[in-house]
């Protein structure tokens, strides 16, 4: 291999009212080098994939459920491997993605290198396209793409651990709380390996549902605690950032509550009429304090820039998912189990949690790749269906909906995120527009 430099490409200026930003000359080619050029590339790009090859994976175990047009066999119960994919698989590269490019300036240090990452990213990436595949094959292998995803998931926490330790500054409760999250997430992560192993359906399950609200959702909250305020003051000169310590202690504490009443489920309580009466309580409690704190963040201002309406619109449904849930509690005292099904935990995920991923990776990725930060007209058009899959999701819970209802809802999240993940999965491959490095 030559190790003569290679002259440095000029740039050149683009045109009037663009001052100060320069294009690469000529083509611009996809090229899979150009993913090592920035952490939020590869990681991205690999949480991209997984984003889309799950979404299609359960779109198709839809349509086989409503037609049988498919036979599909599982080796596993497909909604454990569909709850584990979608909390552990692509969620955890974004957030290495956001870590390792934004982390390091959290904590004033220096960050990892692409090619340290290297290794974590593909065992994840790897361990759930694994898990995938052994769902419909053989047991083992899906337990050795969960072991994979473990290990990839507790090194990236592990190196995130040193950047927290290395820090001097006085201010590093964000960057803990998220690297105790992502330790809880990867115990779970193992956890649901040896639950599986096991046989133990019901405790893989739980493992699950408590890395969503322990792991997940806990690093959403530091995230929206710390950025909404700030993206909003910034945008809307009017709104101040507003965002003191005890509002991120209660988000925690609420997510941390939905963590606990997983484990009440677990021993069998979670029918008992005054567990049901305090939970339903503290849910309706929770979501009428997040509800208000939409508001107080700027909501009714956010909604004339699209960007940001994106974000507040995302949290938004956080607050509605902890109401449906309450709810979901109360109306279901007599009969001993919640009456609203499956439909406040979609509300959490597929509203919140999907509204917020599509604006928060559309910001950076903006932003990173030399464009205006701006949701232009595709981005607003599959930020809107996404609000129309989840309410079709949230619909198809209620007792004695047509199954095709959660068909839909299926093949409309595909849809959607396969159209932006594709045109993102684009400009991970290829050179700023403005010519800058990164």
């Amino acid at each position: 291999m030559s190790t003569t430099a290679r002259p440095a490409v000029p740039l050149r200026p683009v045109g009037p009212g663009r001052a100060g930003r320069a294009q690469p000359p000529g083509p611009n080619p996809w090229r899979p080098a150009h993913l090592l050029l920035a952490p939020h590339r590869l990681a991205f790009f690999l949480a991209m994939v997984l984003l889309l090859a799950s979404g299609l994976w359960w779109a198709l175990v839809q349509v086989d459920r409503t037609t049988g047009a498919i036979g599909l066999g599982y080796a596993v119960p497909p909604t454990i491997t569909h709850a584990a994919v979608m909390s552990f698989g692509f969620m955890p590269l974004f957030f290495a993605g956001f870590l390792f490019t934004a982390g390091p300036k959290w904590l004033g240090v220096d960050g990892p290198t692409v090619r340290v990452l290297v290794p974590t990213l593909l065992l994840q990436a790897g361990g759930w396209l694994l898990w995938l595949a052994g769902a419909h094959t053989h047991t083992g292998i899906a337990v050795a793409g969960a072991a994979l995803a473990a290990a990839g998931l507790g090194a990236q926490y592990l190196r995130f651990w040193g950047l927290v330790r290395r820090s001097a500054l006085a201010d590093r409760l964000h960057a803990k709380v998220v690297a105790v999250a992502g330790t809880v997430g990867t115990l779970c992560v193992a956890g649901l390996a040896l639950a599986l192993l096991a046989g133990a359906f019901d405790l893989a399950r739980s493992l699950v549902l408590t890395g969503l609200w322990g792991f997940v959702v806990m690093t959403y909250l530091v995230v929206a605690h710390r950025m909404i305020p700030f993206f909003t003051s910034s945008a809307v000169p009017m709104v101040e950032a507003w965002r003191p310590f005890w509002v991120l202690w209660a988000l925690l504490g609420a997510a941390a509550f939905e963590a606990l009443a997983v484990w009440v489920g677990a021993v069998g309580w979670a029918g008992a009429p005054g567990w049901m009466l305090l939970q339903g309580l503290v849910e309706l409690l929770a979501g009428g304090v997040i509800l208000w704190l939409g508001v107080a963040w700027g909501l009714v201002q956010s909604l004339r820039v699209r960007l940001l309406a994106m974000l507040h619109l995302g949290f938004l449904w956080l607050g509605l998912a902890f109401v449906l849930a309450g709810l979901s509690q109360l109306l279901g005292l007599r009969a001993g189990v919640p009456a609203l099904g499956l439909g406040a935990l979609h509300a959490l995920t597929m509203g919140c949690l999907g509204s917020l991923l599509v604006a928060m990776v559309t910001r950076v990725s903006c932003g990173h790749s030399g464009r205006t930060l701006v949701a232009d007209a595709l981005v607003w058009a599959v930020f809107c269906l996404l609000q129309l899959a989840v309410l079709l999701r949230v619909a198809g819970a209620l007792d004695g909906a047509p199954l095709w209802v959660l068909t839909a809802a299926a093949l409309l999240w595909a849809g959607v995120m396969g159209v932006w993940g594709l045109r993102l999965i684009g400009w991970y491959g290829r050179l700023r527009a403005d010519g800058r490095p990164g």
